[in-house]
């Protein structure tokens, strides 16, 4: 069973209500080999919710409290995150996950890179939190602009 950003198969969870939907990664879900999570949402943020960046770091560092994840506004939102990567991780340990697709550059599951905490568009290295946690369990993790060499 593969994990997957739910935005990425078509579901509205996205910060702006919208969603990223991948026809390719649709194709896993409608063939079963794929369970859907948002790991904002399972930290209790709503949809529609304002933009969130990590914010003096990447997802490692906000696990190890060394940075924060903040919205537009200045809020810290730093405990959702987290509380969604926890969340997300249990839900991949039920179902024997080895492998998660997310969303690239989200500070949830960005992998490899993430916006860089301006809330200007640049990037930065790093993991989302979600990306980095299961990451640091074990699980294989790709992006939607990046899975496709290693899922068959």
């Amino acid at each position: 069973m593969i994990l997957i950003s739910a935005c990425l198969a078509g579901v509205n969870c996205r910060y702006d209500g919208g969603n990223n939907k991948n026809k390719e990664i649709l194709k896993l879900v409608k063939e079963k080999k794929a369970i859907l999570v948002c790991p904002e949402q399972l930290g209790g943020l709503p949809t529609s919710r304002i933009p969130c960046e990590i914010v003096d770091g990447n997802g490692e560092d906000v696990l190890m409290n060394k940075a924060k994840v903040m919205d537009k506004n200045g809020e810290d939102k730093t405990l959702h995150f987290i509380k969604g990567a926890q969340e997300t991780l249990k839900i991949a340990k039920l179902y024997g996950v080895e492998t998660a697709i997310l969303k690239a550059r989200s500070p949830s599951c960005g992998c490899g890179i993430i916006y860089d905490g301006s809330f200007l568009g640049n990037k930065k290295e790093g993991n989302g939190v979600t990306a980095a946690l299961l990451k640091k369990e074990g699980i294989r993790v790709f992006d939607e602009e990046n899975f496709k060499e290693y899922i068959k």
